[in-house]
């Protein structure tokens, strides 16, 4: 059998099946949603047969599988099967050694083009992938940046989906400024995270705006239209995301020279992580680094500037040194 027919997707299929309080899934039932899905994916595909089926299932109960814990009542003489806790799911518990051996092979195929500049994130995500199959009793030995409760990453899967299948989108959307949620549709062409929070960028057809962003955590609902996708030809979002800091492109605004000043260790930190791939700096003594920067200023770039305390001096221009020392001010009055 094909990778496209992986045993995790039978039982992934079978895991959706055994939660399901609201329908008894006799075999035949399970059969049939497995076949349905994968002669989906692959039209050659013959079908599963009883011995495999029953296999899987067998496997799902074992403790190399995941030791799942199924009721099997019967009745008019047939059995059907159902999770004793339906609010367990095997996405709950860590890796099998099935699932281990198949992010293995994905991460060595990864690797192979690890130094292409189109998968220069590669040297970042590989690290957190081999970070998550750690063996049982073994433990972990880095930590990432991340927020499990952050709401909204339930959507990614579906948004990475709709983004690379160009699907269209009805969305039901509450901005923070918004006292009420909005409904839109949505045309997705690109996915970015910041800050531990994900973006979705595409097409608002109401205002023919094509960078229109959404943050996930403010979606809360997503279902797929029946309109004509529209794709994206206006965009290279390589080259839109190099003339900002975060996510936030201000409309009819020009690239700028930001010229900053840190002072004490925190300039050997900048010196050390940019704040941005444009940043030149040289130091002034040995207290002073002089940092210069060509970006648009957005909201990101002030709040991380501000984030530098009073360990940073903005030079120019002239407007953001004068919004920075407002802020600053303002927030010494709390303190008062």
């Amino acid at each position: 059998m094909g990778k496209k027919n992986s045993p995790l997707i039978r039982y992934k299929i079978l895991d959706q099946c055994f939660r399901n309080p609201g329908r008894k899934y006799f075999f035949e039932d399970l059969k049939e949603a497995i076949d349905s899905v994968l002669c989906e994916i692959d039209p050659e595909y013959g079908g599963i047969s009883r011995r495999q089926l029953f296999d899987d299932i067998a496997f799902m109960e074992s403790p190399e599988g995941w030791g799942i814990e199924l009721e099997k009542p019967r009745e008019n003489r047939k059995t059907y099967y159902r999770y004793v806790d339906t609010s367990f799911s095997i996405h709950q518990l860590p890796l099998n050694e099935l699932e281990i051996k198949e992010l293995e092979d994905a991460i060595s195929v990864l690797s192979n083009f690890k130094g292409m500049p189109q998968f220069e994130n590669l040297e970042e995500i590989i690290p957190k992938l081999r970070n998550g199959i750690t063996q049982k009793g073994q433990a972990k030995v880095i930590s990432f940046d991340s927020n499990p409760d952050l709401m909204g990453l339930d959507f990614l899967g579906q948004l990475i989906d709709a983004t690379v299948n160009k699907k269209v989108l009805h969305i039901k959307y509450h901005p923070f400024t918004f006292e009420h949620p909005v409904s839109l549709e949505f045309h997705p062409y690109f996915l970015k995270q910041h800050n531990n929070r994900w973006f979705v960028f595409g097409l608002n057809p109401e205002n023919q705006k094509p960078d229109w962003n959404l943050a996930l955590d403010r979606i809360l609902e997503i279902s797929e239209s029946k309109s004509k996708y529209v794709p994206n030809k206006a965009i290279d979002w390589e080259e839109y995301f190099e003339e900002i800091i975060g996510v936030t492109k201000p409309e009819n605004q020009k690239l700028e020279m930001i010229v900053l000043r840190f002072y004490g260790v925190t300039g050997k930190y900048v010196a050390s992580k940019p704040l941005h791939g444009t940043q030149k700096h040289k130091w002034l003594d040995a207290q002073t680094l002089e940092v210069r920067i060509e970006v648009i200023p957005n909201i990101e770039l002030e709040r991380l500037l501000l984030s530098y305390g009073e360990n940073i001096e903005v030079i120019s221009p002239s407007e953001l040194r004068d919004r920075i020392a407002i802020r600053h001010k303002d927030a010494a009055k709390r303190y008062k």
